[in-house]
């Protein structure tokens, strides 16, 4: 049966901690999976649940990215996919009664866990200026606020408009359209605070800032490099890809600080291998130091070129530019250097290019472990110099891939939810919709805050997600929100962007993925594209858990009539009732979405173009491939210092925390601890199960501290250690950014460990 959600927020001062785990998944997973749905749906509900899950004719999972491949498993999702779900389906309800029973100071002092389990949203809900309960408001009267406190702006750029990755590609293209003809590109995203380093690279090089490659050419590869990832916990049924990768002769470089159990052993839950012994994964395991990733391909790149016949030259010479610049940055890389840089062995870098030059074709995978560096940006541009040398960019089996979060934040993009559009993507939208949008760049994330901060942004809505939590130094971004006139968050369930508030706040409750759309031409359906630039339908199957509930796209459209009024040349009430028209036009403004109608109504849908994968065409500045040449950047760390990276633990979902438990590293009943290598342990004076405060420190002197974390000694890289975020996004400078994509630098943060008060 379902259970009630928790009363009281679960004591987490004293976690539980064993060694980490050698292998995912197998048939613990399998229980866990089934526990954490039935506690949240029961079981008939579960069952019906699970196996409509990334179907054909069922609902994309509300989880990752991952592609589904064309031949789908009855229970064709992961553990971390089924949790997602289960939270959603939820039979538990947060409804006005609950609103009067917690005032906002109340629910302030609650985890993002406690708030997260009490269920799904019920009804809009209104927060007063100077009011301490959220109150029930009707859908009119909620937009009229909306409309009344964008009315009194002296500009459409004090409005800031935040899309979590979850929405679909309608609600994304109707959501972009109403900011634009009201007259702001304000629109910051999740893909900011992630892959934005990604994207800023590979357009530079490649000429689109998305992967190269389909599944199927994961299944073909020779060599796959997995920096920077963990696909155990973020990406589970990446490993199933990984897995028939192994079995068709493929080899996996592992380049991480952490070692991982995912990437050392898969135990297949769909197989009777894989619930017993699995399949090993990695064959060499390079535990690198925290940011010297660059480093890395640099002296990898050097000695392809000093490998007589290894660079694949009639590609090179056809289609890249800028190759002996970058070849005389290379053939200066220096051994020591790089093996300070990454804390590897020279033995460990000579058996890595053994393996890259025995490989005729090499994917190099990677996440957040690559993109959340000041030098992000320069060291995904080295990975595609890597591919570029041997040819490994338009070829079957080849290619990049950086494996997106959230599960539409690529289809989000796509659709124009970006702050710096292309002008041929507003040359489109003026065409199509006969307005003038505006040309002039909005504020990502980091800019959004700032403009929060300093007065100069007043109205901030949100489509999904739980941005205080998920941005940078907490602190800074919790006053700068609560500056604002009217925050505004369209929601399926409760979480801290909800009580962190503006001087007015409006919670909007909407429909999920698992949920039947129904409007006025009947039925509804929405689209995503997945990690690999596949698009498909997504039909939700539940009713809805309130008759109160809106669909994402019908909030747009009801807010822009209200807000634009009869200035609208925009058919916003033909959109709210018939997605299918929404289609029709994105198909004459968005590239690649010709027939979309059509196209998308067929099982599994459709690839989108990718010039340098279908045609070794690259759409750049010079027509070619670009190689690059800059200066190798790492982290150089003070004495009596280490290296944090923030990471999830496998009981989360980017911010959504499950549950208190990360058993693949062997922590049970709590979140605040600290992974420490025990040598750094021993030369800083702390031992095993001690507590201590994690304070950061960066150039602007200003003390961030994260009090009360317990020291876990675990094999990561020496000197370096990791925690959970958002606890530790305390610890992340506002300013402290990459360079050029502007991503939150929270995979290197220098910190140092003083005792708690607490021990």
């Amino acid at each position: 049966m379902a259970t009630k959600p928790p009363q009281a927020d679960p004591v987490q001062d004293a976690p539980q901690v064993a060694g980490p785990q050698h292998a995912a998944a197998g048939l613990a997973a399998i229980g866990h999976t089934l526990r954490a749905a039935q506690r949240q749906m029961g079981v008939r509900r579960t069952m019906l649940t699970l196996l409509n899950v990334n179907q054909k004719d069922g609902f994309d999972c509300p989880g990752c990215a991952w592609p589904e491949p064309d031949h789908r498993h009855k229970a064709e999702f992961c553990e971390n996919g089924a949790k997602a779900v289960a939270e959603e389906a939820t039979l538990r309800r947060v409804t006005p009664e609950f609103f009067a029973a917690h005032p906002v100071a109340d629910l302030a002092g609650r985890s993002g866990y406690w708030l997260g389990q009490q269920g799904r949203l019920t009804h809009p809900m209104y927060l007063p200026e100077g009011g301490d309960h959220y109150e029930p408001v009707t859908w009119e009267r909620a937009f009229d606020i909306v409309a009344e406190e964008i009315g009194a702006l002296a500009s459409p750029d004090e409005a800031v408009f935040y899309t979590s990755g979850r929405t679909s590609n309608e609600a994304a293209f109707l959501y972009q359209l109403f900011a634009r003809e009201l007259g702001t590109n304000n629109l910051p995203d999740c893909s900011n605070m992630c892959h934005e380093s990604s994207g800023s690279a590979l357009n530079e090089t490649i000429g689109i800032g998305k992967g190269s490659v389909l599944l199927e050419d994961l299944h073909r590869a020779d060599l796959i490099i997995v920096a920077g990832q963990n696909p155990g916990t973020n990406h589970p049924r990446m490993l199933t890809a990984l897995e028939e990768a192994k079995a068709n002769g493929a080899r996996i470089i592992s380049v991480n600080p952490l070692p991982e159990a995912g990437l050392e052993r898969f135990k297949n839950p769909q197989t009777a291998k894989g619930l017993t012994a699995g399949a090993a994964l990695t064959d060499l395991f390079l535990q690198i130091r925290i940011g010297g990733d660059q480093a890395l391909f640099r002296l990898l790149n050097k000695l392809v070129l000093e490998t007589e016949g290894a660079v694949d030259e009639r590609f090179v010479r056809e289609h890249t530019h800028g190759f002996e610049e970058f070849a005389a940055a290379a053939r200066a890389a220096d051994w020591d250097e790089t093996l300070r840089a990454t804390g590897l062995t020279r033995a460990e870098i000579e058996r890595a290019l053994d393996m890259v030059l025995a490989s005729q074709r090499t994917i190099v995978c990677w996440a957040m472990g690559l993109t959340q560096h000041k030098h992000s940006v320069p060291t995904i541009r080295e990975v595609v110099n890597f591919l570029l040398l041997r040819g490994n960019i338009g070829r079957p089996g080849a290619g990049v891939c950086p494996v997106r979060g959230h599960s539409n934040v690529q289809g989000d993009r796509t659709m124009g939810i970006f702050e710096r559009p292309a002008p041929a993507f507003l040359d489109a939208l003026e065409e199509e919709f006969g307005f003038a949008p505006p040309r002039a760049h909005g504020y990502d994330v980091v800019r959004a805050i700032r403009a929060l901060r300093d007065g100069e942004a007043k109205v901030f809505f949100a489509m999904g997600g739980n941005f205080v939590s998920a941005s940078p130094d907490t602190e800074v971004t919790e006053a700068a929100v609560r500056r604002a006139r009217l925050t505004v968050h369209v929601s399926t369930k409760l979480n801290r962007s909800h009580v962190v508030t503006g001087a007015r706040a409006l919670i909007l409750p909407t429909l999920g993925r698992t949920e039947r759309d129904v409007q006025d031409s009947g039925e509804q359906f929405v689209t995503v594209e997945d990690s690999m630039g596949m698009v498909h339908a997504s039909r939700g199957r539940l009713e809805p858990a309130s008759g109160h509930l809106l669909s994402e796209p019908a909030i747009v459209c009801r807010l822009a009539r209200r807000v634009l009024g009869g200035r609208s040349v925009v058919p916003w009430e033909e959109f709210e009732g018939d997605y299918a028209a929404v289609r029709d036009r994105i198909a004459r403004v968005v590239p690649g979405f010709t027939d979309f109608n059509a196209r998308v109504a067929r099982p599994g849908g459709f690839a989108l173009p990718h010039a340098p994968r279908d045609e070794r065409r690259f759409p750049t500045a010079t027509g070619k491939a670009n190689f690059t040449a800059a200066p190798v950047e790492y982290p150089e760390l003070p004495e009596g210092r280490l290296l944090l990276q923030t990471l999830r633990s496998h009981d989360q979902y980017n911010t959504t925390i499950y549950g208190l438990d990360d058993r693949y590293r062997g922590i049970r009943g709590g979140r605040r601890v600290v992974l420490v290598n025990a040598g750094d342990a021993r030369a800083l004076g702390v031992a095993d199960g001690s507590y201590v405060d994690l304070v950061s420190e960066w150039k602007d002197g200003v003390e961030r501290r994260a009090p009360g974390f317990r020291v876990v000694v675990y094999p990561t890289a020496r000197g370096c250690a990791a925690a959970y975020y958002p606890e530790t996004n305390v610890l992340v400078p506002l300013d402290a950014t990459a360079d050029t994509s502007n991503t939150p630098a929270s995979k290197s943060v220098v910190v140092r460990l003083e005792q708690s008060a607490t021990d």
